[in-house]
């Protein structure tokens, strides 16, 4: 027999059991004649006893010791799945001594706690800025440059750093306030547009001297333009530059140039403008740099892509199909809509979708019946990923502002 002591606890195995498994590391403790070797295969010897100590964990060697007797790989649906495979290699046992069925349960555990730490680590990395306020130390004007970075990048670091972030919510919303009241037509008058631009000329300003503050504060301007945020803080003040460069080239024009192909040209400017003004409205997206739920929102598509894009296939899908059969049998009908399979897309998307707008419905008893079938699809295609979804958002949540509160 080899007396074996894992953490305190006394095993005793024949040497013919162990040999039956040379590979392992006790089958090489069995098999081998030399002292040296035995010791390097355990971390201590007890001579008095003829004890070979392992300093290992003896509630998962319970396990290596019924292996050894039956032949056998126990799997517990209670253990730690890294600890039990950092146990098992160590003592050189592989896996597949394991029963197909635990083996199978097991690896979807190891599966899922892998996806566990993968997105924690993500969530962490989510709420971690570019930078930290130990990278400025020894850079030029490191001081200077780690209390603006507190004062943008950190809200908790102290009052003026709460103001900035309340501030720039603030800002965000009078922006999209402003370019909404710039379309009623009450506003439209000379002193409406001129309230209008100076709020957009202030707003402007705030912006710049954020972005121009987060520039200075960053420690790689690399890493500052690759930058998710960053990249939407700078589509926030685009639009009102170069809404004041084609101003200036409109009024240029304007006054130089009366030609007919000089007019065309302005009214070509003139949509370009509308179109730069409508830009204004990504500024919304620069809450989720200050919005938990937001963010959350944003993490949950990030790790669901697979999901959306297998709905967004249903749902391409249904249309297709549900606006083919609709057409086949409604496109004999007097005065019908249904004129083709391309007419019959809009009324598929928004059966599918359960809004049901009315405006093109079918006439015949064999149409209403294709429509029934169309509706029932879409409302099971609908709730199917409802609760996945709103479950993760959740929890992303849950975990996005318990790692906030924790910092």
């Amino acid at each position: 027999l080899l007396n074996i002591n894992v953490g305190g606890k006394l095993f005793q195995i024949a040497c013919k059991v162990l040999a039956q498994y040379p590979i392992t590391r006790l089958g090489k403790l069995a098999l081998y004649t030399d002292p040296a070797k035995k010791l390097q295969l355990c971390d201590d010897y007890l001579v008095q006893k003829n004890e070979y100590f392992f300093d290992r964990d003896p509630s998962i060697f319970h396990y290596i010791f019924h292996f050894y007797r039956s032949g056998v790989l126990w799997v517990m649906d209670e253990m730690c799945p890294s600890n039990f495979v950092e146990e098992i290699e160590y003592w050189g046992i592989h896996l597949k001594y394991s029963q197909r069925c635990c083996r199978i349960l097991f690896e979807e555990k190891q599966d899922e706690l892998s996806e566990y730490l993968k997105i924690e680590k993500e969530l962490e990395a989510e709420l971690e800025p570019l930078d930290s306020g130990a990278q400025f130390d020894g850079q030029f004007l490191g001081g200077f440059r780690k209390m603006i970075w507190n004062l943008i990048e950190n809200p908790y670091s102290s009052v003026p750093a709460k103001i900035i972030a309340v501030m720039s919510s603030f800002f965000v919303l009078i922006s999209i306030v402003g370019m909404t009241l710039s379309t009623v037509e009450e506003m439209k008058n000379k002193t409406g547009k001129m309230w209008m631009e100076q709020m957009e000329m202030i707003c402007a300003i705030f912006f710049t001297s954020e972005y121009l503050m987060r520039l200075i504060s960053s420690s790689s301007f690399k890493n500052f333009l690759r930058a998710a945020f960053n990249a939407i803080d700078l589509v926030a003040i685009l639009p009102f530059y170069i809404q004041l460069l084609f101003e200036n080239l409109d009024e240029a024009d304007t006054l130089y140039h009366e030609e007919l192909h000089k007019v065309e040209n302005v009214s070509k400017l003139g949509k370009v403008l509308k179109l730069i003004k409508l830009m204004r409205i990504f500024r919304i997206l620069k809450l989720a740099r200050h919005s938990t739920g937001l963010r959350a929102f944003s993490f949950t598509m990030r790790q669901c892509y697979q999901q959306v894009c297998c709905l967004l296939l249903f749902i391409a899908m249904g249309v297709f199909t549900f606006s083919a059969l609709i057409h086949s049998v409604e496109h004999d009908v007097p005065g019908t809509d249904f004129t083709s399979i391309p007419y019959a897309w809009w009324w598929a998307a928004v059966s599918l979708s359960t809004v049901g707008y009315g405006d093109t419905v079918p006439d015949t008893i064999l149409g209403r019946m294709v429509a029934f079938v169309c509706i029932s699809f879409g409302i099971i295609l609908n709730g199917m990923p409802i609760s996945i979804l709103y479950n993760k958002f959740s929890d992303y949540y849950a975990k996005l502002k318990a790692h906030e509160l924790s910092q």
